[in-house]
């Protein structure tokens, strides 16, 4: 596998995880303080448009790392859950830091 395959799904990892703060953010001072309700549409719109990303760069990843089915849905999960993604992103990335194909060409031996 390819380091690019993990640096994707960290990149939408880390971008859905933030998107998602800032999407609670704006739903308490949507309901809590009754504004913010255009921002609050877009923050979500935005969100759900980069959690599908983040969906299929996941779905690549564990598809390539041969991840069983509930691992596989517990990192496609962890984008829906607050914070959750920072630290399944943390533990993914340790545990496939080894598992990495170099991109130079192998050098024949004679």
């Amino acid at each position: 596998m390819k380091k690019s395959v993990l640096t994707r799904y960290r990149v939408m990892a880390y971008v859905t995880a933030v998107m998602l703060l800032v999407l609670c953010t704006c739903m308490i001072f949507k309901y809590g303080f009754d504004t913010g309700e255009d921002a609050t549409l877009v923050v979500s719109q935005i969100h759900g448009v980069l959690y599908i990303v983040y969906l299929v760069f996941a779905f690549d990843l564990g598809s390539k790392a041969k991840w069983s089915f509930g691992k596989l849905a517990w990192v496609l999960i962890s984008g829906t859950i607050p914070t959750a993604a920072f630290f399944v992103e943390r533990k993914i990335s340790r545990e496939l830091e080894g598992s990495f194909v170099d991109g130079t060409p192998a050098v024949a031996k004679a």
